[in-house]
């Protein structure tokens, strides 16, 4: 009955006229963008993320989410149609997806993926609103240890699990770190790193930095690829809008285990849609009967993933909300909003904030339904967003970031700053570092920092302290174990290089 209670809630809350629009906005956008290949909802929501700032924390949140998760049903668009996915989490759609529709079986494909999408959204929702009440009151036993262990665990995941070496994440997370300490020290007002600018007095706002990493770095790195004029030119058949009963029946378990599997890797640290959806791609290879159909145009390799994508979306919110440990990048953005707007993320935010926390769960629901009216009958529209001229749409997106880096603090230095950004998260990314773990250090900076100086005045500057609590020494061991196995598996893979070297 509370459950209910909690429902009848966040539905007040979600239907109210603003709400609504502010969902109906996000989602569509956040379709529009997954559309758009190479942007992403990172991209997205950090350029976005100005805007919210005159909103209240309840309108921003439900604008942010319903971005994120629009933009994993938007994604499949291009992933199927051109084999070009918007973000890497779609990916794995292209190897059956865009075979179907070579096949004139494109808005099969797309109806699969957008019902895949909706069943993995809506029982990843139900399952959050189970959780997440259970994870907060676990929460409430964390103290100053728990937390620093638990943020050491998050950025040592988000090094390892990230795309690239294990060394060159840690590089980055190193980098965030240090970005995070730019500024006045609030504890004894020391200035660190400030070279004579005033302006870092305050520190680096996170938004810079994800605007000039990921925003900026991906406009460029866009600028490098072909003319999207010159994928186009694929028509819509619509003769087969319903998918027939033997897909149907493919697709459902392949939809449940995907929903499974993305729920389980959206709620860990550092690992997120992207890992979700190709263990599920892996696990459905290995439980069909006939593992040669897929990547010629399999309704279980669209089903799977699709559902572990959006799910995995959903799931990314638990430890977010509830710890104050997001789980990838984008979480992190989400983790840097809250903060921004007086809302302090942790195991109270339920209690502390019901209309925020029960509103944001009714107002996916309602998104959810809503991206499935938008996904299915305006496919084509979305199509037609593919034609715009890249030398025109990238000029919008620049001016537009500019403008929203401005308006924070009406100092031209941050404009100056987010092309420095911009041009140093370019280099990394032609070296192949990642930037999400930077991000991540970026936002958890500050917190990882006053907790450890929290915990080293309870402990009087006894480090042991992270040792004798139960809770932080399994979290340091669960981080040792991650650690351990990359250094394994590093030196697994270098082995079979060298005897090839060798051999050669």
């Amino acid at each position: 009955m509370e459950i209910l209670s909690n429902l009848a809630t966040g539905f007040g809350v979600a239907f109210s006229a603003s709400n609504l629009l502010y969902c109906l906005f996000g989602v569509t956008v956040g379709t529009f963008i997954g559309v758009l290949p190479g942007i992403g909802p990172l991209a997205t929501i950090s350029m976005l993320l100005p805007l919210t700032f005159s909103l209240n924390p309840i309108g921003a949140l439900i604008m942010l989410a319903g971005i994120y998760y629009g933009s994993m049903y938007g994604s499949a668009v291009t992933s199927i149609l051109l084999n070009t996915p918007g973000h890497a989490a779609s990916a794995v759609v292209c190897l059956d997806g865009h075979p179907m529709a070579k096949n004139g079986q494109g808005a099969l494909a797309l109806v699969i993926s957008a019902i895949a999408s909706f069943f993995g959204g809506t029982v990843a929702i139900i399952l959050l609103m189970s959780l997440a009440p259970a994870v907060a009151t676990f929460g409430l036993r964390f103290g100053a240890q728990e937390y620093f262990s638990m943020m050491v665990l998050a950025l040592t995941s988000a090094a390892g699990l990230s795309q690239g070496s294990f060394l060159k994440g840690v590089a980055m997370v190193l980098l965030g770190l240090a970005i995070a300490t730019v500024g006045i020290d609030v504890n004894s007002g020391a200035q660190r790193f400030l070279f004579g600018q005033w302006s870092l007095s305050g520190g680096i706002s996170f938004v810079i930095v994800a605007m000039g990493f990921f925003a900026i770095a991906e406009v460029v790195s866009n600028l490098e690829g072909p003319e999207r004029g010159e994928l186009l030119g694929k028509k819509l058949h619509w003769r087969e809008m319903f998918p027939p009963l033997s897909a149907l029946r493919r697709s459902v378990m392949a939809a449940i285990r995907g929903t499974g599997t993305g729920f389980i890797f959206g709620a860990l640290p550092g690992s997120g849609p992207t890992i979700a959806t190709f263990v599920s791609y892996g696990m459905e290879k290995r439980v069909a009967r006939d593992p040669s159909r897929f990547g010629k145009g399999a309704h279980e390799g669209i089903a799977g993933p699709e559902a572990a994508n959006n799910s995995a979306a959903i799931a990314g919110f638990i430890p977010t909300l509830t710890l104050g440990v997001p789980g990838d990048a984008i979480m992190a953005m989400m983790l840097g909003a809250l903060i921004v707007f007086g809302v302090t993320p942790g195991p109270g935010v339920i209690e502390d904030n019901p209309e925020l926390f029960w509103g944001l769960m009714a107002s996916m629901w309602i998104g959810n339904l809503l991206l499935l009216i938008l996904n299915i009958p305006f496919i084509g529209v979305w199509v037609k967003v593919l034609q715009i001229p890249y030398n025109i749409l990238y000029l919008s997106i620049l001016l537009f970031i500019c403008i929203g880096v401005h308006s924070i603090s009406n100092n031209t230095f941050d404009v100056l700053l987010l092309a420095a950004f911009g041009g140093i998260g370019y280099f990394l990314t032609k070296l192949d570092f990642p930037a999400a773990p930077l991000l991540l250090g970026v936002i958890l900076g500050p917190m990882l920092e006053e907790n450890l100086r929290r915990a080293m005045l309870i402990a009087r500057g006894d480090l042991t302290t992270f040792f004798t609590r139960p809770i932080s020494l399994t979290l340091l061991l669960v981080t040792a174990a991650i650690v351990l196995f990359l250094v394994v598996v590093g030196i697994r893979d270098m082995k079979p290089a060298k005897a090839s070297d060798g051999t050669a």
